[in-house]
């Protein structure tokens, strides 16, 4: 990245100090955003480093990110490596303890880049390995990444334990405002975390002068991430989120909806967003080959942009200007699962306003390794 200034990760650190972490059987949890500041991936410039990497393991949409949402890649070898790589997506428990065991490794490496909402399901994979490492025995390490939301904001309530699922298993906000290394020191405060050089919890993903590799096939960039933990919510729903199309999260639509929706969207004039009317024709998932009319977010104002509460403004037009076509989506309580209680289903069923569930935004407390610029 020539001369240009740039927070330093964790996989950075390590790749230029292999004693930082210990082990001579290390099992590397990745997928394509594990790359270094010049997109060298995080696994050959381990190897290149004598970091004894024995083994790979890969989180939903599987280590080389091929997989759509909700599916990983088969155990298979890296043909490059011809380390033996293990699908780890949706496992857990026993079952876990099991490949974990089978692998033969004595430290596992967490080297994936998280969006910053709780139902994306990276810290989670990282949260069920953690837990089997200790069950197992074994050393487990974080290389450090930026949140690309920034740390200093919180939105949304805490999930609610009895709704604990793979979008969610412990208690924190929607929008957390933790780093990897964080959350995993908020899991186990004994689990060893490579912290990353320059970054203050004031920097935004643009600040850290790191490049955006795509973390799923449905988060193309920054701008998927910010709106993310609130049009996200619409997974829950039978309007598109915008999957099948190039914007992803930022378009929302469906069949019957109409000028109306951008126009009473506007109409509540919510913090650093306006809304445009749209039509799109997603090319799979929700309404494949149909146009659907929706809304377009344009966020104009990063730092007052609320994503929590825009989605929930939007899911309550959407339920009032569409009560006979509005409806829930996907597995029972898959919504509940998403919002971490059946708290906003209850309410908007009801037909009342969920706006009230969302308090105020909040700051990260406990367990932070980063300080902001701010004083």
């Amino acid at each position: 990245m020539g001369c240009m200034q740039h927070v330093r990760t964790g996989a950075e650190r390590l790749a230029a100090d292999p004693s930082l972490v210990p082990g001579s059987r290390i099992g590397l949890i990745t997928n394509p955003t594990g790359v270094l500041p010049d997109l060298t991936p995080t696994l050959d410039a381990l190897l290149a480093a004598k970091v004894p990497v024995t083994a790979l393991f890969g989180p939903e949409h599987g280590l080389r990110g091929t997989a759509q949402a909700g599916h990983g890649e088969r155990t298979a070898t890296d043909p490059r490596t011809g380390l033996p790589v293990y699908d780890t997506h949706q496992v857990d428990g026993a079952e876990l303890d099991a490949i974990v065991a089978a692998s033969g490794v004595d430290t596992l490496v967490f080297d994936i880049a998280d969006v910053g909402a709780r139902f994306y399901t990276y810290v989670w994979t990282m949260y069920d390995l953690l837990r089997s490492a200790a069950r197992l025995g074994l050393d487990f390490v974080v290389l450090d990444r930026p949140n690309p939301l920034g740390g200093e904001i919180t939105e949304g309530p805490d999930l609610d334990p009895a709704f604990a699922s793979f979008v969610g298993r412990h208690p924190i906000p929607l929008r957390h405002g933790r780093t990897a290394g964080e959350l995993a020191l908020l899991f186990d405060p004994g689990v060893r975390v490579v912290a990353m050089e320059g970054w203050r919890r004031d920097m935004d993903h643009a600040a850290t002068g790191l490049p955006w590799v795509m973390p799923s096939v449905n988060m193309p960039t920054p701008d998927t991430a910010l709106v993310y933990p609130g049009t996200g919510l619409f997974e829950g729903t039978n309007l598109s989120e915008g999957r099948g199309t190039t914007r992803p999260f930022e378009l929302v639509g469906a069949p019957y909806a109409d000028e109306r929706f951008a126009r009473e969207l506007n109409a509540l004039d919510l913090p650093g967003v306006r809304f445009r009317e749209v039509w799109f024709t997603p090319t799979f998932h929700k309404h494949a080959g149909t146009t659907v009319g929706g809304v377009q977010l344009h966020v104009h104002d990063r730092r007052a942009f609320r994503p929590v509460l825009t989605g929930l403004s939007m899911l309550h037009l959407a339920r009032v200007l569409y009560p006979a076509d509005f409806t829930w989506w996907g597995p029972e309580s898959f919504m509940d699962h998403l919002w971490g209680s059946d708290t906003l289903t209850r309410r908007l069923d009801a037909g009342g306003d969920p706006r009230g569930l969302c308090p105020e935004p909040g700051v990260p407390s406990g367990h932070l390794l980063y300080t902001s610029s701010r004083r």
